[in-house]
């Protein structure tokens, strides 16, 4: 049994990790600013705790119950994104920030409090996009959620970098579209080629067993443009 913290668990990708982590038997502390649609799956060795990663007063909260509670992680998915799709001449500056807070600020709070309660052998696995891939094709809408997804990338290599002697193990999967509600809020209409469970299939088995053969990597996940 490993201790397995995920962020963003209310639906999507995030919601399907903390299914698959509890069936094969991990401690799994799921955050996301709504607790209740994990709470009432009742599902064995999860704890649901309500938190805004964009929240700093949430980072002391968390720092608390981990010594009390969790006291070692193995892994850590930040999964957590916010994605606003609009013109840049009419995206606001309360926008923008918003994606970085939750896409980049909020993950580098999250690691700088979860490392302590970290082993050599624990693994960061953050959650990027493709459109944060330099040189992948950039639609128009999301220069706020793409530049702050190439962010996280060059965050997980210099962490990967920076820990390299002493672990965790740091990576980045830039996933390709995923039938997500979110990306049907973003985009209505569009059919991607993989389901939310599919995904998150992929990300457990990594997040397991990839720190064995990666660290300070940028894995792109995706069969199709983009």
């Amino acid at each position: 049994m490993k201790n397995i913290i995920i962020t963003g668990t209310s639906r999507g990708i995030g919601f399907e990790l903390v299914k698959l982590f509890s069936e094969a038997g991990h401690n799994v502390l799921a955050l996301s600013r709504n607790s209740k649609p994990i709470s009432n799956l009742k599902l064995k060795n999860v704890t649901a705790l309500e938190f805004d990663i964009a929240d700093q007063s949430e980072i002391v909260k968390l720092s608390a119950f981990l010594q009390t509670g969790m006291k070692s992680v193995d892994i850590l998915i930040n999964n957590a994104g916010y994605l606003v799709n609009k013109p840049f001449s009419e995206i606001t500056s309360e926008e923008f920030k918003r994606c970085y807070d939750v896409n980049v600020l909020g993950p580098t709070s999250l690691i700088k409090t979860v490392i302590p309660f970290m082993k050599q052998d624990s693994h960061v696995v953050n959650i990027s996009s493709m459109g944060g891939i330099q040189g992948s094709v950039k639609f128009p809408g999301l220069s706020a959620y793409s530049s702050s997804k190439g962010a996280i990338i060059t965050l997980t290599e210099l962490l990967a970098e920076e820990y390299k002697e002493t672990g965790p193990a740091f990576n980045v999967l830039a996933l390709g579209s995923v039938q997500t509600e979110m990306l049907a809020e973003a985009f209505p209409g569009f059919k991607a080629p993989l389901s939310a469970t599919e995904m998150a299939q992929y990300i457990m088995d990594f997040s397991l067993t990839g720190n064995k053969y990666y660290n300070g990597k940028i894995l792109q996940v995706s069969s199709t443009t983009p």
